[in-house]
């Protein structure tokens, strides 16, 4: 009984670093980031919907952890930035409920209301749970309003003071005003969607990827190269979205662009997520093995994990 005691412990011991180096290796082979993800849960009793919103606003109707990890796990992507969802709009609890359910995995981009009286102290709470950067949608007349709006200010203030991105959806022809904002707040980290939607009426308008790539006179302004499935011919391989990706190389250099896929709709139709992994992995052989380390991990990892 007592050597068979010792051999039960010599296996389990075994197994534990075993296991250790399974994780270690998972973890090594798991390297790169995704910059921009939603996820949602079927559960609107615990986790209710705004106002506006119904049930049949949720499509697909699931996208969980669980759901998500299915699609980018078995493509090398470990951690994930999360982005609020729409549906949910202030209310950031579903998110953070995630983020401290899979410590180390993901980081969140919020919603808050910039006019609320307790701004700074509700920014400094939802920094203190994850949170790296707030969602902001705008177009120009938006844009162009939040020059002068007290509150607006506000929030490029405390993010500077934070160290907070400004996440911004932004249409193409908000991005002359996003400039003088951020002439305003160069301090403030500011970080462009998908491309600002260039592409998203099938045609990169060169006028519209000059401002852009303008923007990058400011050195805290970065760039996702994300929603390959809405932009340009929508169409795998994307490769029609390369020489976009080129110029903004060219213009903020690989440390100020990131990759992501905007899941749960890259996964939709017929479209998918090793495709997206693959056009900045595989596709686009201007780019150095240092400029998709930094595509598709350590910009994402500096500006939502440190």
């Amino acid at each position: 009984m007592t050597q068979r005691r010792e051999f039960l412990k010599m296996v389990a011991a075994t197994s534990v670093v075993s296991l250790a180096n399974t994780a270690s290796a998972a973890n090594e082979d798991a390297k790169y980031i995704d910059a921009h993800v939603h996820v949602w849960t079927p559960d609107t009793n615990r986790y209710p919907l705004a106002a506006g919103f119904q049930k049949k606003d949720m499509v697909p109707a699931s996208f969980t952890p669980d759901e998500l990890f299915a699609h980018c796990r078995p493509h090398g992507v470990g951690r994930i930035v999360l982005i609020q969802m729409s549906f949910y709009k202030f209310d950031n609890s579903y998110m953070l409920d995630v983020i401290a359910e899979h410590p180390g995995v993901f980081s969140g981009v919020g919603i808050v209301d910039e006019n609320r009286s307790d701004l700074h102290a509700a920014i400094k709470s939802l920094a203190a749970k994850g949170v790296r950067g707030f969602r902001l949608y705008t177009d120009k007349q938006k844009a162009e309003s939040w020059i002068d709006s007290a509150a607006m200010k506000n929030m490029w203030s405390y993010g500077a003071d934070e160290g907070l991105a400004m996440c911004l959806l932004a249409n193409p022809d908000a991005l002359p005003a996003v400039r003088r904002l951020c002439e305003m707040f160069p301090k403030t980290r500011v970080v462009i969607d998908h491309f600002a939607r260039i592409g998203v009426s099938g045609k990169i308008e060169s006028a519209d990827l000059d401002n852009l790539c303008r923007l990058a006179d400011f050195a805290n302004v970065y760039v996702k190269t994300s929603a390959f499935y809405a932009l340009g011919l929508k169409k795998s391989p994307y490769t029609d979205l390369a020489d976009m990706v080129r110029k903004l190389r060219d213009a903020y250099g690989p440390k100020r662009l990131m990759w992501a896929t905007d899941c749960p709709y890259q996964v939709q139709g017929n479209h998918n997520y090793q495709d997206s992994v693959a056009l900045i992995r595989d596709r686009l052989d201007f780019l150095s093995a240092a400029d998709k380390d930094w595509l598709l991990r350590g910009t994402a990892e500096k500006v939502f994990f440190s």
